[in-house]
């Protein structure tokens, strides 16, 4: 062969080599984005008195004021990309190391793990359910959105589990790499109008894919689920928001009832979700992401006392808090104002467990570990 051709053919391959290994972080991403529900789905949304224009409607309008944003830190991206965050923990939080052995193969008549953010595990007559689980970042790229914290449980440590519930598509609630993890297993994936098309395209079997609408309810081995409304909204890339519906759950079964808030900001739905479903044993409800700026996307930590009445709940646990840097707080700011007025009100029972200490209501005493001089 020609000197030059041989030269020119060893080019090519490398470039090809090159080109090859390029493409592996773009064909990650594509699948990280997930997959848009299909026309013929989105046809049938038409039918919603919620949806309207291709898109689901939140039930209030999601106001967004740039002159009314307050918080201390980086702005906009950058606190999502940069290393070195002011609002991140100066030390390593305390938490309860979890494997697969932790977990007893009887699930509890009601327990719950607080895996951090949003993450939970929750036991329930007998059943087990894994919530919103996100043990990496909350971004479709590594370094974007990091944690503060690495979770109390590794992903490939996820004990048998009967239901995964999903109440969005964000990247705080809705992970990739652990739908790819949970593809392979006989788990029920209980999820809004429109995610069902993300989780097919990750490999979830269409057959274990059950998808809610507000308003509606599954009923399996003697444990009904229930989803209802929240004030928010969804998309994981700009060109698909409001493609798939967001959703609070309810959890009833023959003795204990369990409420999800999901993210929402404050309405009256939460008084009717206490009328319709309530009262609630325990309750989950999201702390943190609140803003003047954008006064309905989260709760602030006032109204959570307020949801806590409005759904009768005898016991509250608070999540939303502690990994991630969304709204520009220091990262113990919400739960430091909640466990004031908590204390203030008088009447709320707040539980605040470590991450992976495993929490019975009327059992477990927790304390505010958070104000704890944390480790180097």
């Amino acid at each position: 062969m020609n000197p030059l051709k041989r030269i020119f053919k060893r080019i090519a391959i490398f470039l090809m080599i090159l080109a090859a290994i390029a493409a592996l972080p773009a064909c990650h991403l594509l699948q990280t984005l997930g997959h848009t529900p299909s026309e013929s789905d989105l046809a049938k949304y038409e039918r919603l008195p919620y949806f309207r224009d291709g898109q689901f409607q939140s039930p209030e309008k999601l106001p967004f004021f740039p002159d009314r944003v307050t918080g201390g830190g980086r702005r906009g991206w950058e606190r999502f990309i940069l290393p070195g965050n002011p609002n991140a923990p100066k030390g390593r939080l305390p938490q309860m190391p979890l494997e697969r052995a932790s977990f007893s193969a009887a699930p509890s008549g009601l327990a719950a793990y607080w895996l951090g953010h949003s993450s939970l595990i929750i036991e329930l007559e007998g059943k087990r359910l894994l919530v919103d689980p996100v043990f990496g970042n909350a971004g479709p790229l590594p370094g974007i959105v990091r944690r503060f914290v690495d979770p109390p449980l590794a992903r490939s440590q996820i004990p048998p589990l009967d239901f995964v519930l999903i109440t969005h598509d964000h990247y705080d609630h809705l992970e990739y790499a652990t739908m790819r993890e949970l593809r392979n297993t006989d788990t029920r994936f209980v999820v809004p109008f429109g995610v069902g098309a993300h989780l097919r395209k990750w490999g979830i079997p269409a057959e274990h894919i059950h998808e809610l609408g507000w308003g509606e309810t599954l009923t399996q081995s003697g444990l009904t689920i229930a989803s209802e409304r929240t004030v928010h909204y969804s998309g994981r890339t700009f060109g698909n928001r409001n493609k798939t519906l967001w959703t609070s759950f309810s959890l009833k079964g023959e003795k204990f009832r369990v409420f999800i808030s999901g993210d929402s900001g404050y309405g009256a739905h939460f008084k009717d979700i206490g009328a319709k479903h309530g009262p609630f044993d325990l309750a989950f409800v999201e702390i943190d992401g609140w803003n003047p700026g954008w006064p309905k996307t989260h709760l602030f930590p006032e109204e959570v006392i307020q949801v806590y009445r409005d759904i009768g709940a005898r016991a509250l646990v608070p999540v939303h808090w502690g990994v991630f840097d969304l709204a520009r707080h220091p990262w113990d700011e919400s739960i430091g104002l909640l466990s004031g007025l908590a204390a203030q009100a008088g009447d709320v029972t707040l539980l605040t467990p470590l991450m992976g200490e495993k929490l019975i209501p009327g059992k477990s005493v927790t304390k505010a570990w958070w104000k704890e001089p944390l480790k180097e």
